[in-house]
């Protein structure tokens, strides 16, 4: 309405016919002065007030009051000029004060005056909102103003006025609005803080007032790249790499993910994830954004979610070969510290970790309520069902959940009190055993009695829980031997690290451990005095010179395998003892001529014979003790290495030795055969050791190394033992079958009161749109850990779970139970060191691609299969019919794939 000048009744008649259904000016007043909608009202937080120019709102009131629509006192419309600053930007003076400048009205007060009076043109109206500061409502005449930039054009800022109660959202919007950034185009803001330095806002749903927003700080607007990237992640060479990307075109989906040292267990998992339909569509349709939950206490504040979303959009750009997940391996490290570094982990577990997260951050439901799990108490199983799966979704909803959680059923029943227990629970995924055979190959190697057999090599088949008196009895079926006459020990380094005892545990013995199985006398036994014969470990030692005092000092170092040797008690004297050794060595030690003999030492010689020294002390030598052993690298004393275990107490009566001096000296030593015993207490129950000390030169001329060390193949060393290959139905199988819990997990019975070793049966109630089935490959004990390499068959198409869900099926919709494989995470090598691989089926193309790390390449369904395959992903028929139909409609033809064609040789694992 135009400003009106000079006769105000001929105005108040020029506007007569405009101002048809104004109210009375008395009417006016009530309205604006009183009520609902009058300024003398208290004020609500979040509500908007506005403000008009004292003058004319005075003026307006004396119109009012003088009660004559035709006086010289109508005020024409609303102007607030003399609040403004200037007319270009409308800012407001600084230091108005309310009731000396202007007053405020409420909203519908507002809109009133302007109806019945106009604005003046060009003019803005001066809407504050009322806000809430430490309990008090006031209107925020003077709110934050930003100033608004892009990324990519850092030059002139754009100001932009905020509430303090408005959100970040309405910031971005803004900018949006005031950079015409198109709808689809992703974007994020950051602040500029008082330190110079930049800070992400990441949750858009806060107020200004919670992010400490001030006026006049800088708010930097980017978008998001067409390769998925974002500006400020790129280094000062970024516009130009990401230039690079964006003319580079494939299939989206097709990409590698760099190794960064020991991550292709992570890479393994991504690819997995990032091939499951939904949940990639998710992401990339930013429905993500809407969901992130900052408040979360179990959630990492949104920030795994956004990083996996990062990585998920380069990764299906089309505009990637591969992707450095840097970012991404960072943000789990800070979050979990288990995966902080480069060791090499298990990418089951990193899924589980990333499910948890992604779940936990997109947590639909923001304050979680608490529920209490009921049991079953004789309800009908679908009533009890629909409760648990109501229950869990009041804690947890979100896409997570919709994709990938089902629900068991699990029945615990009391041994004693026959007690039956029905629960309803959630899973993410199947961990389902693989069957174990319960046999083990063990490779031994067997000496015999006889010196001239050499030792032999045998791959025995025994019970993998039995006993050491198994692969004794296994033993004796290949020689011929009584396995009465058998001692197994285990060798390390030379010497031995333990002899078992025959009830001892097969468990204790590991895979890697060189297990040596020696022929004894029947009549022996190394831990009882009653025998006739006493069975004596046997080292070999070699003295060498150190390098210090002039060669003068010599060590001793072990060598060659050690014995155990049957002596009979009444030949217990180091004379027989030297006999006896030199003929059980006789294969590879060529026994000497009486003159050499005699050369060896001319002074042991001329002592007389029944002189026989202490034990310890070599005959004809200086009475003093060699030196402490020159520990070099094959006698595994220097590393650090495992020491031997003294299992049985030696003989009451010790043999003096002869102090004539022959090919070699004989010693009590420790088990280690470090260091020299002088005596035997007899009264000890300590066994005893002889090492064979030798010197250089009598070992270079009498001690045939090479024809010491030889072994002959036994013809079971062929022998492999076969694992047949098992269904993925087997599997699934065992995992529901009933079992009795462990000792270590009792189950507190609420009838009894008491823990009791309940068995226990898991079923499959509601099966989830993509189910992930972990299969247990690994296996650990108390005393050993094993990979299974079993085969393990599982169909690419058809996977029927009817037989195994025990909720009421739905005969009109099979598909319901039928699922599709779609990814598979496999594992190459062994515990100690292994390299993770996928395969994975683009959900565009159809295609199946062999993702390792960087490479990736088309491959065959019948390449899939193998034993190497860990977590398989199946999606649900239905799921996949639906999404087909979705992408038929909206999506355009997807261009090429890339990368090299079929070669099988692209799954070698280095």
């Amino acid at each position: 309405m135009a400003a009106v000048a000079g006769n105000p009744s001929a105005a108040a008649e020029d506007l007569e016919p405009q101002r048809e259904g104004v109210p009375g000016l008395e009417s006016q007043r009530r309205q604006i002065e009183i009520g609902e909608s009058g300024r003398e009202r208290p004020l609500r937080a979040g509500e908007s007030w506005f403000l008009v120019e004292q003058h004319w709102y005075r003026q307006w009131e004396v119109y009012v009051q003088g009660g004559d629509q035709n006086s010289s006192t109508f005020p024409s419309c609303i102007n607030n000029a003399k609040l403004f600053q200037d007319q270009i930007n409308w800012g407001l003076k600084k230091g108005l004060v309310e009731g000396e400048d202007y007053v405020l009205l409420s909203s519908a007060a507002w809109h009133f005056l302007v109806s019945w009076y106009g604005l003046e043109q060009g003019q803005p109206p001066i809407e504050r909102k009322v806000v809430e500061l430490r309990g008090i409502q006031k209107v925020e005449v003077y709110p934050v103003e930003l100033l608004l930039v892009q990324h990519s054009d850092m030059g002139t800022p754009h100001s932009a006025q905020f509430s303090q109660i408005d959100s970040i959202d309405l910031v971005l919007r803004t900018a949006r609005e005031k950079f015409l950034v198109r709808p689809e185009k992703e974007t994020r803001l950051w602040v500029k803080n008082s330190q110079g330095s930049f800070e992400r806002l990441c949750n858009t749903r806060v107020t200004v007032l919670d992010a400490a927003l001030k006026s006049g700080q800088l708010v930097v607007m980017e978008t998001r790249n067409k390769d998925g990237t974002w500006p400020s992640a790129q280094p000062q060479t970024g516009n130009k790499a990401s230039k690079e990307n964006e003319d580079f075109q494939c299939q989206p989906g097709i990409c590698g993910l760099t190794n960064l040292g020991n991550t292709c267990f992570m890479n393994s998992a991504l690819q997995c994830l990032s091939n499951v339909p939904q949940l990639t569509e998710y992401f990339l349709k930013n429905r993500y954004l809407e969901e992130l939950n900052f408040c979360n206490p179990l959630g990492m504040k949104g920030e795994i979610a956004e990083a996996y979303a990062d990585l998920v959009k380069q990764a299906w750009s089309g505009h990637h070969r591969s992707v450095v997940p840097q970012v991404f391996k960072t943000k789990v490290g800070h979050f979990a510290s288990q995966f902080l570094g480069y060791q090499q982990h298990d990418s089951q577990e990193l899924l589980s970790f990333l499910l948890d997260g992604l779940h936990e951050d997109l947590n639909r439901v923001k304050k979680k309520e608490y529920v209490e799990l009921c049991d079953a108490a004789g309800r009908p199983d679908h009533e009890v069902a629909q409760e648990a799966w109501q229950n869990h979704k009041r804690r947890n909803d979100s896409v997570i959940v919709d994709t990938f959680h089902g629900l068991f059923k699990s029945t615990l029943v009391c041994p004693d009190c026959g007690n039956v227990s029905v629960t309803f629970d959630p899973f993410c995924y199947l961990s389902v055993p693989l069957p174990v055979s319960h046999k083990r190959v063990m490779e031994v190697f067997f000496v015999s009695m006889d010196p001239r057999r050499k030792p032999e090599q045998h791959r025995l088949v025994v019970p993998k829980k039995g006993k050491i008196s198994d692969l004794c009895v296994a033993l004796a079926k290949h020689t011929g031997v009584s396995p009465e006459r058998m001692m197994v020990a285990d060798v390390f380094s030379h010497r031995f690290y333990k002899i078992y005892q025959l009830e001892e545990s097969l468990s204790t013995i590991l895979d890697r451990d060189d297990i040596f199985i020696y022929e004894v006398s029947g009549r022996s036994a190394i831990c009882e005095n009653s025998r006739e014969d006493v069975v004596l470990p046997i080292y070999l030692r070699e003295r060498t010179p150190a390098r210090d005092y002039n060669n003068s000092y010599y060590g001793l170092m072990l060598f060659g395998h050690p014995l155990l040797v049957s002596v009979p008690r009444d030949r217990l004297s180091w004379d027989n003892l030297y006999h006896i050794l030199l003929y059980r060595l006789s294969r590879y030690v060529t026994r000497p001529s009486s003159d050499d003999e005699d050369d060896g030492d001319e002074k042991a010689d001329m002592a007389p014979k029944e002189s026989i020294p202490k034990p310890g002390h070599a005959a004809g030598c200086s009475s003093q003790n060699p030196g402490p052993e020159q520990a070099g690298p094959s006698s595994g004393v220097a590393g650090g290495s495992r020491a031997p275990m003294n299992n049985a107490p030696g003989p009451s009566h010790w043999p003096q030795r002869v102090r004539r001096k022959h090919l070699f000296t004989l010693q009590t030593v420790n088990s280690n055969g470090t260091s020299d015993r002088s005596n035997f207490n007899e009264d000890t129950h300590a066994q005893p050791y002889i090492a064979i000390d030798w010197e250089p030169e009598m070992k270079k001329r009498y001690y045939n190394e090479v024809e010491a060390e030889g072994y002959v193949k036994h013809d079971c060393v062929g022998y492999v033992l076969k694992k047949a290959p098992v269904r993925l139905q087997e599997c699934i199988e065992l995992f529901t079958t009933m079992e009795t819990l462990e000792k270590e997990n009792p189950w507190f019975c609420p009838s009894c009161k008491q823990h009791q070793l309940a068995t226990k049966k898991l079923d499959l109630w509601k099966l989830p749109e993509t189910l992930i089935i972990h299969l247990k490959r690994f296996s650990y004990t108390r005393f050993s850990r094993e990979k299974l390499d079993t085969l393990v068959e599982f169909p690419i198409r058809d996977l029927d779970f009817s037989e195994f869900v025990m909720k009421p099926q739905n005969e009109l919709a099979p598909e319901l139970y039928k699922y599709d494989l779609i990814a598979v995470s496999n594992h190459y090598g062994g515990l100690r060191d292994g390299h993770y691989t996928t395969f994975a089926c683009n959900k565009d193309s159809g295609q199946w691609h062999y993702f390792d790390d960087n490479s990736v390449s088309p491959v065959t369904e019948n390449q899939i299969e193998s034993k190497a395959a860990y977590v398989l992903f199946y999606q649900r028929q239905d799921v996949a019919r639906r999404l087909r139909s979705q992408q038929a409609s909206s999506d355009p033809p997807a261009p090429p794939a890339c990368g090299p064609p079929p070669n099988s040789d692209s799954m070698d694992v280095n």
